[in-house]
């Protein structure tokens, strides 16, 4: 009996894992970090590694940021500019790049020095285990992560006995808890230490374990304050201390409680940790775990997707990945598994009030986190933000506005600094600290469209909410922004265009004539779409706010006089710069020349056939491979292009298991076994513009109309269930299909209105019902 009991348990916790749709799970701890279950509310993170002797959870704050405000404007860098254009102006690029490199890029070390600081992990927590003496076997180990809870679990039987873990990052009362239970009394017996390694020092007071640290600033050394208070509550037992650990014998149950914060915008941060910390002890578990449920759910649960109606695979997820790379046709259900993770991603690493998810989301293992763990803004933090509106959860995008407010006043002082311009400017990177000037190197450092593409995840809250007063308080941003490049717009010689001069493709260089190599020029396409773009946005603005009517009348003069969205070369594709220039990588990863197809809309399938033919050819020469970012991006292109079947070409390559970790600038990409993606090293902007590809596979409202099915790959035509996606306007769009054909739709929105609607190939008028 006692052996057909342990069967049964083995076969039922199998099952919990493997069988629902949203999990991830594994029958073995994790090797290394990219393995871990990644768990947050939004400001506290932590991923387990499910050891069974010993156990190490990393901890995450949001807001732990190395480093301090800095003032790296070159203010004398304006008085170059009139050379530098000239110098472009006759075709001598690499010498107008040399003079950028000696007086236009930033002062002092830039991203590469103390004081731009880097995000880090907050902490190590480790646990030691020890058993009761006997058979020392490890049978039926399971861990796993449920997406739809926010909580992870590890499972297994030991010297007989069954041990069941239990892990979230409370979204109720925003403290981490870890809840350790066997089925016989007086079975858990454990050491738990907290350590970071720099700049954090551990200490007991009384039951209360404590990491306490104050990390450099670039200065003096004296940045930002953190603590982290670890409690335990056992039931049955002996709590005790011993050096610096805390210590647990014989228990039946044990909880732990972790609380922590900084001192970021936040000087009560100890008095506020110490009080949550409290307060989530003094409640039961099953009430702490109901609150965190519901909060999580709220959000979570606006949303369901499925794609087959056959059983979830039984494989673990890494081998999962593995066959699903062979074989997607028989694992239909992975992508819908990948669209849910990056919304649970999104709901675990951000929250209004707080600071958007960097390179790293929340999570990181380390202080010296790859590219600092902080904001690009040619692409990454933008890509990071893609989903959030058509996922259903708008509010997420809040606190990149509030980002990004924040940078118009550091802004000011660099679009006088460097062009002498009104209005603000970003440029490709920058911190918690507000950095805005350019980076360090003219290859990379210099271009400024960053602020402009800014701009347009903040339209794009407004085109999803309708929300007339988040437009009103965004409008001054959009205004200051285009403001600067009304600024600083010069006349092409050769077209009469009005264009940025110098100007960049991101990250991107192009050879000139006499074999050499340059990156800066005359009005790159990526900057004439962006300011195309945002002054089209404010023109909008003001007719929706009824104010400003004279500023907007002067874009609108200005924007006949733009190069058009895009120019097709003589070979047919869509060119990157103004003039015809050779790529000196034709493969290169940043794809910035087709923003106008995403995120942008000024290029679209129906609207401009000859700009998008033109993209097409473009994309065949770049490839589809690349960091995990890229290959997103590509299958966005390719959605939006409405060409399904390509773009699940990319989610496959996206979906590509790897465990290398090593920085990677060009081909690779691929997925973790935990799903996070990777450059390689992890960059969880991956898992958030393969999310937003997915659903612009299923639906797109960005031309015009809302279109349902507009790039369903060949694999995903059987039948589907969509509910509680976004389009914009905000309306909720539940429709189903089978066939490849929609089979029944329905459209609701805060208030009545009419919709220009294509399903199954024919353009209607529907009415939106009133939710």
């Amino acid at each position: 009996m006692k052996y057909l009991l342990v069967f049964l348990f083995s076969v039922t916790i199998h099952c919990l894992a493997a069988q629902s749709p949203l999990r991830i799970w594994f029958d073995k701890p994790a090797a290394q970090w990219e393995e871990t279950l990644p768990l947050g509310n939004g400001r506290l993170g932590m991923t387990p590694d499910g050891g069974i002797d010993k156990e190490r959870i990393v901890l995450n704050d949001i807001t732990l940021w190395s480093g301090s405000p800095q003032d790296a404007n070159n203010y004398n860098a304006y008085k170059q500019l009139p050379a530098i254009r000239q110098l472009i102006a006759e075709g001598k690029n690499e010498e107008a790049q040399k003079l950028v490199d000696k007086d236009f890029v930033c002062l002092g070390e830039g991203s590469g020095g103390r004081k731009w600081g880097k995000f880090q992990m907050l902490a190590d927590l480790d646990i030691r285990y020890q058993y009761p003496s006997g058979k020392n076997d490890v049978n039926d180990y399971t861990r796993w992560l449920a997406i739809d809870s926010a909580i992870a679990y590890t499972r297994f039987e030991k010297a007989g006995i069954r041990y069941t873990r239990e892990y979230f990052s409370s979204f109720g009362d925003d403290v981490m808890v870890v809840r350790i239970r066997a089925d016989k009394k007086a079975s858990i017996s454990l050491s738990v230490a907290i350590s970071r390694p720099e700049r954090g020092s551990s200490a007991l007071n009384g039951k209360t374990l404590s990491l306490t640290g104050q990390l450099d600033n670039g200065t003096d050394g004296k940045g930002m304050l953190h603590q982290t208070q670890v409690r335990i509550v056992n039931t049955g037992g002996k709590q005790s201390a011993k050096g610096q650990e805390l210590l647990v014998e014989n228990a039946d149950e044990v909880l732990l409680f972790i609380s922590a914060g900084t001192d970021f915008k936040n000087p009560g941060y100890v008095k506020q940790l110490t009080t949550d910390l409290s307060a989530a002890m003094a409640k039961s578990f099953a009430s702490q775990r109901q609150q965190h449920l519901r909060a999580f759910r709220k959000k979570f649960d606006r949303v369901s997707v499925a794609l087959s109606s056959g059983p979830a695979s039984l494989l673990t997820t890494d081998k999962r990945l593995a066959q699903h790379y062979k074989h997607p046709e028989d694992d239909p259900s992975l992508p819908v598994l990948f669209l849910q993770y990056g919304r649970y991603l999104s709901i675990s690493s951000t929250r209004v009030g707080l600071l958007p998810p960097n390179l790293q989301g929340l999570w990181a293992n380390q202080v010296n986190t790859p590219w600092n763990g902080d904001y690009h803004l040619d692409i990454n933090v933008q890509m990071n933000h893609w989903p959030v509106e058509m996922s259903n959860l708008s509010e997420l995008n809040l606190p990149l506005t509030e980002l990004v407010r924040s940078l118009v006043k550091p802004g000011n002082r660099t679009a006088k600094a460097y062009y002498n311009a009104d209005g603000w400017v970003a440029h490709v990177i920058t911190n918690v600290w507000g950095f805005t000037e350019p980076g360090e190197s003219a290859s990379w450092g210099v271009s400024k469209a960053g602020s402009g593409w800014l701009c347009n995840n903040l339209w794009d809250h407004y085109e999803y909410s309708n929300d007339l007063a988040y437009l009103k308080s965004i409008y001054p941003i959009l205004r200051g922004s285009a403001l600067f490049y009304k600024s600083i717009l010069v006349r092409n010689a050769k077209t009469g265009w009005l264009v940025t001069s110098p100007s960049s493709s991101p990250e991107n260089s192009f050879k000139l004539p006499n074999g050499s190599h340059a990156a800066i020029c005359e009005g790159a396409t990526f900057d004439n779409q962006i300011i195309r773009e945002l002054f089209g946005n404010i023109i909008t603005a003001s007719r929706k706010l009824n104010t400003d009517k004279a500023f907007a009348d002067s874009l609108k003069a200005i924007m006949a006089e733009l190069p058009p969205p895009g120019v097709v070369a003589p070979d047919g594709r869509l060119m990157e710069w103004l003039e015809d220039y050779q790529e000196t990588d034709p493969q290169h990863r940043h794809i910035s020349h087709l923003y106008g197809i995403y995120p942008g809309k000024l290029i679209t399938a129906d609207g401009t056939p000859e700009l998008a033919a033109a993209a097409k050819k473009s994309l065949e020469v770049r490839g589809d491979d690349g960091p995990s970012w890229a290959i997103a991006h590509k299958q966005l292109f390719w959605a939006r292009l409405q060409d399904g079947n390509r773009a699940f070409k990319l989610l496959r390559e996206i979906l590509k298991p790897t465990l290398k970790t090593d920085i990677n600038y060009g081909a690779g990409g691929g997925v973790y076994p935990n799903l996070l993606s990777a450059g390689p090293p992890f960059q969880i902007d991956g898992n958030f513009g393969a999310e937003a590809g997915i659903m612009e596979m299923l639906l797109q409202s960005h031309a015009g109309y809302v279109e349902l099915l507009p790039a369903i790959p060949d694999l995903w035509k059987k039948q589907g269930t969509v509910k509680g996606l976004k389009a914009r306007g905000n309306i909720t769009v539940d429709f189903s299909w089978k066939d490849g054909k929609v089979t029944s739709y329905k459209l609701r929105s805060p208030s009545p209105q009419l919709v220009k609607l294509k399903v199954n190939g024919e353009m209607k008028s529907v009415k939106v019902e009133k939710i």
